[in-house]
């Protein structure tokens, strides 16, 4: 690993910092910088770019830290356990995506656990410069609000559609919303999915055994391939079909 994040102070599980815990790079000090946002989302400076590789841990649940973050480039997942101890997926956040921007302005702990999907690239504010610029422009609020909004209404009706929904069919509609992620990308058609087999069965959630025969009939189907860690998507009409539910039983 190129990059080792180091915790001095306690620790959460995975190597997520707590509460004035310093971090650091392990190649290198991290970047403190005074430039601005690329695409100025934000009207003032960033505190810190940190860059994390596939799999590490950027925060755990319970971490209370006046910062919030912006996705620069890759891919972030927000999980929490299930009470059988297997891990649910919450949502995957794309390059733009905004991590822990409701906790500031509440001034609370995470409640997610956040950790790279990809190697990627993270801007960290100052979550005191957030609140005061909430409480300065009202517009700049409701954007910040209704971007969270949006994502809290897309959970809560998926939820509400996998409750009732076979596994294929879970299983066709995370694909296509995965697709859609990556489809965010310039560099990705969003036919191609980089996602190990435990995520995936995270994210829906079920348990990967289930999901590995789901993928087998989608294969033999010639609606999916891939090697371990992606997927690619072959027609894409039927795997819309699965999702529907409209498409007849393999």
């Amino acid at each position: 690993m190129d990059e080792v994040i180091s915790i001095k102070g306690n620790r959460t599980r995975g190597g997520a910092a707590r509460i004035g815990d310093a971090v650091t790079c392990g190649s290198g000090p991290i970047d403190y910088v005074a430039k601005a946002d690329l695409d100025q989302e934000f009207p003032f400076f960033r505190s810190s770019v940190r860059k994390f590789r596939r799999g590490d841990v950027i925060a755990g649940a319970g971490v209370l830290i006046d910062m919030f973050a912006r996705v620069q480039r890759g891919m972030i997942s927000a999980s929490a356990p299930l009470p059988d101890g297997r891990e649910f997926i919450v949502e995957i956040i794309p390059k733009g995506g905004l991590i822990g921007e409701l906790e500031v302005l509440r001034k609370q702990s995470l409640s997610l656990e956040y950790r790279a999907s990809s190697d990627c690239e993270l801007h960290f504010f100052d979550g005191r410069l957030l609140r005061e610029l909430c409480a300065k422009d009202p517009q700049f609020q409701v954007k910040i609000l209704s971007k969270a909004l949006a994502r809290v209404s897309e959970l809560e009706l998926r939820l509400i559609s996998n409750a009732g929904s076979s596994l294929r069919q879970r299983l066709a509609r995370t694909l296509l919303r995965l697709s859609a992620i990556y489809g965010t990308d310039a560099q990705n058609s969003g036919d191609e999915l980089i996602i190990s087999q435990n995520d995936l069965a995270a994210t829906l959630p079920a348990s990967r055994e289930k999901v590995n025969q789901c993928l087998r009939r989608l294969r033999e189907s010639k609606v999916v391939d891939g090697t371990q860690g992606k997927i690619r998507i072959l027609n894409r009409k039927a795997l819309e079909a699965y999702a529907e539910g409209t498409a007849s039983a393999a």
